[in-house]
């Protein structure tokens, strides 16, 4: 029905998390740098779940997909670098309108050395004339990874659409949390960022909530360890721990929800810690459902 793998897992964290990137990725108002971090640490995960699965339980096309989401990862991490010069488009109409609003204060130019190019400090500005890089190719690795989650689903055994559906949900659950934490820290990066991409990943985390939870009580599922039917081996304490770790994540995200509507920076700092408790939360709300029922 259900199988507890780690190189499942780690495709899993590797595939929700850069479909995630796309998704913030795509507007194209986020930093470079959060770009790369976040392309370099999946790319790591997704090779670590190629090497486990070749070592501990092999499924050739998982272990094939894995590969392949490295070999994507690493190329729009290039791809990233190369064109790092052009920036991202709404970081530099941001930056435009802020050294407007300084000119017109103080009533001169905007802040600059003798190359326009350059700031006072020495850092160079974003050049509009370099492409920028292709929001589209982070999406290659994602679609790469749900085609070895698949295989996985499917290789765990019992009804495929529920197993399938169980790695696939579970996938973009874990990707969404796991993007949230790591994005609102990259505000202390970049300060004057909009809150709308940590609003974004938060609303998709509270949608994929129910779509998880409802694929992981579904027969045979959680709801039967709960009634009893499923021994978890600890007098039920397991069946009860997932479900207080699965109200606690939808309780954390409407927190979260409710800390981002504050006007204070310290709003963003204090979302983000509860995104930590999060991460706990839903990985315990995926894991444990999976050791219980495997």
């Amino acid at each position: 029905m259900i199988r507890l793998d780690a190189a499942t897992v780690l495709l899993q964290w590797a595939t929700g998390g850069l479909l995630f990137l796309w998704v913030t990725s795509r507007d194209r108002v986020v930093g470079i740098g959060y770009g790369w971090l976040l392309r370099a640490s999946y790319g790591v995960i997704a090779l670590g779940a190629l090497v486990v699965g070749r070592r501990l339980e092999p499924v050739a096309v998982r272990d094939a997909c894995a590969a392949l989401v490295v070999l994507a990862t690493a190329a729009a991490l290039a791809v990233s670098v190369l064109r790092r010069r052009a920036g991202v488009a709404g970081e530099r109409a941001r930056r435009e309108r802020r050294a407007a609003r300084v000119a017109a204060m103080t009533g001169g130019p905007p802040e600059g050395g003798a190359d326009p190019a350059v700031k006072a400090d020495g850092r160079r500005e974003p050049d509009p004339s370099v492409p920028e890089f292709p929001p589209v190719l982070d999406l290659v690795a994602p679609v790469i990874g749900a085609v070895g989650l698949i295989a996985a689903g499917v290789a765990a055994g019992g009804p495929d659409g529920l197993a399938v559906a169980r790695t696939v949900v579970g996938a973009a659950f874990l990707g969404a949390v796991s993007d949230a934490m790591l994005l609102g820290h990259w505000y202390l990066v970049q300060p004057g960022l909009g809150r709308q991409p940590l609003v974004a990943l938060n609303r998709w985390l509270i949608r994929l909530w129910p779509v998880e939870v409802a694929v992981l009580l579904w027969p045979t599922g959680m709801v039967s360890v709960l009634s009893g039917s499923i021994d978890d081996g600890y007098g039920g304490i397991l069946g009860w721990f997932w479900v207080t770790c699965a109200v606690s994540t939808l309780a954390l995200a409407f927190v979260t929800k409710a800390a981002l509507k504050e006007r204070s920076y310290s709003a963003v700092m204090a979302a983000t810690g509860l995104l930590y408790l999060a991460i706990l939360t839903a990985f315990g709300t995926d894991l444990v459902a999976r050791a219980v029922l495997a």
